[in-house]
């Protein structure tokens, strides 16, 4: 690993919270405040200086003219393909910046391919290795952090000089240690935590698009 690296994982471990629920609601009502309280609390729990360095990593590489490449399993897998969608267009709206973002998870043809032929847990790192360079960035997004596929995606474009983001939750598991910076959501609840990922990834997406607008072009956007 080179100097291109700074992992950095903020707060102590183990950090999961309490899984939710803890029991039986006796409504759907009552079970969405609860779901909304508990949403905010992991939403609070998010670090700030990892939230910063993330933005930093992505916005040096659209400047730049990097690759970013995303990838999850399941609902991770949707955020990841929407990642593309917000990183691309919306940062390209009313900015200067042109954003090249691939989602590892897109091509079903390709995924399908690689997970037949070779293994599962090969799906984006063999992607990765016929089109990363150093200098690109991945974002892998993972809820439990376990996930094999993840992990060696991660491990194989920290070996070959990839910055690399983590968004993850519960115990953040294998990929909170191997990526350059986690992100990670303090939560036991796999909607919850998928929900704090999606408004990351949003937030950074329209963090670097407000900050290459004059003020007044910001006031007369829609974001």
């Amino acid at each position: 690993m080179t100097a291109l690296h700074d992992h950095q994982v903020i707060g102590p471990r183990p950090d999961c919270a309490a899984a939710f629920p803890a029991g039986p609601y006796p409504s759907a009502a009552l079970y969405f405040t609860a779901y909304v309280d508990e949403a905010a609390r992991a939403a609070s729990s998010v670090e700030p200086a990892a939230l910063n360095h993330a933005a930093a990593i992505l916005l040096d590489a659209y400047i730049r003219g990097a690759g970013v490449f995303s990838c999850g399993n399941g609902g991770s897998a949707a955020i990841a393909n929407h990642l593309q969608c917000d990183h691309v267009k919306g940062i390209r709206t009313t900015t200067d910046l042109a954003p090249r973002v691939v989602s590892l998870c897109a091509n079903i043809e390709f995924l399908t391919a690689i997970a037949n032929d070779m293994a599962y847990e090969h799906v984006f790192a063999y992607q990765l290795q016929a089109q990363a360079v150093a200098g690109d960035v991945l974002i892998a997004i993972s809820s439990s952090g376990r996930s094999p596929n993840i992990v060696r995606a991660l491990t194989w474009a920290r070996d070959h000089d990839l910055r690399t983001i983590a968004l993850t939750g519960f115990d953040g598991g294998a990929a909170r240690d191997v990526a350059d910076v986690t992100i990670h959501v303090q939560g036991a609840n796999y909607g919850i935590v998928e929900d704090q990922h999606q408004a990351i990834m949003h937030g950074l997406a329209q963090y670097i698009r407000q900050s290459r607008m004059t003020p007044d072009v910001i006031m007369s956007s829609v974001f």
